[in-house]
């Protein structure tokens, strides 16, 4: 366990120097900014008419016959009130609407993503394929974790390692029998609660990390392999940009602290701590390499039964002529 633990984060860091990194993803948003016209009108304006004989009298006698000069106090702040009513009241509805629509096309692609699984059984919740996804709230990323927790796989992957540690006898003061195997399956499942907990719910949301494996899917073998090794220790942000995973590998720490309360008292050691807590987050590469491939896994098996089905159905060719049977 320890050696192969060793290797795996070994590779780990040396890519870690690799600089070929995604792309930073800027998201801009235009704010709608409206213009306010004023407007003022004179208490006297001045009649414009001119007539044949240019007398200056006959200027101003339209003056009282023109309806809107001789209303401007009441026109005015109807129209101030009309221009602060479309140039302020709209303004804050197109932000809100933003920041809703952006929330509901996140919930919907969360809602997409809680449908994944491998194999049909193996929850992959925690993995989008699209690269452009958005950020998910404190609340949605709490909901994802639960939805991850109370889901049976979970339930099924803590009994084959209670049965693997059983057989082992791990943990001898655990015992054997049910009671010991009552114990190690409480301890597998308690150590994946608390870790995904703190790791992909509490610390995500105070560090601002999105908690999903962001599938690479195309590409060599070597780029996709160290790519899926590489999202232990390296993830996206919520503002786009891509740094140390610190959410994951600080969770799986404290998981592995907090279970020293329950562990048999010569597991309560600094040492064993911290094995564990790195020996989970090499466990974690395992998954991210499962999600990473299997989609080819299935289309290739998916082509080979096909190609099955295609010659099964192809009608027998007939049999070639005899040579001079013919004349």
């Amino acid at each position: 366990m320890r050696l192969t633990f060793r290797l795996f984060f070994g590779a780990l860091f040396a890519w870690s120097a690799i600089a070929a990194l995604p792309p930073q993803l800027l998201s801009q948003q235009m704010d709608a900014t409206a213009q306010r016209a004023g407007v003022s009108l004179p208490d006297a304006p001045p009649a414009q008419l001119t007539t044949p004989e240019g007398e200056a009298g006959q200027q101003a006698q339209p003056a009282p016959t023109t309806p809107a000069p001789t209303t401007p106090s009441q026109n005015a702040p109807t129209g101030a009130r009309a221009g602060q009513d479309s140039s302020s009241a709209p303004a804050p509805p197109p932000q809100t609407d933003a920041e809703k629509s952006q929330r509901e096309q996140a919930s919907e692609q969360l809602k997409a993503e809680e449908h994944q699984r491998v194999m049909g059984v193996m929850a992959t919740f925690n993995t989008t394929t699209n690269r452009d996804a958005l950020p998910l709230s404190p609340g949605q990323k709490f909901q994802l974790f639960f939805k991850g927790e109370t889901d049976p796989w979970p339930f099924g992957l803590a009994l084959v390692v209670a049965g693997i540690n059983q057989s082992e006898n791990t943990y001898p003061e655990w015992g054997q029998g049910v009671q010991g195997y009552a114990k190690r399956f409480g301890g597998a499942y308690t150590d994946a609660f608390i870790g995904n907990f703190f790791g992909n719910a509490v610390l995500t949301s105070i560090l601002h990390e999105d908690p999903r494996y962001f599938q690479k899917g195309t590409g060599g073998f070597t780029k996709r392999f160290l790519w899926a090794a590489a999202s232990t220790i390296w993830c996206r942000r919520d503002n786009g940009t891509w740094g140390p995973n610190y959410a994951n590998v600080g969770g799986n720490l404290i998981g592995s602290a907090i279970s020293r309360i329950y562990y048999p008292a010569s597991e309560r050691t600094v040492g064993n701590t911290i094995e564990d807590g790195f020996t989970v987050s090499a466990e974690g590469i395992v998954g991210s390499e499962v999600i990473e491939f299997w989609p080819d896994i299935a289309r290739h098996y998916k082509r080979k039964r096909a190609e099955k089905a295609a010659r099964q159905q192809a009608p027998a060719a007939p049999p070639a002529p005899a040579a001079g049977g013919l004349k």
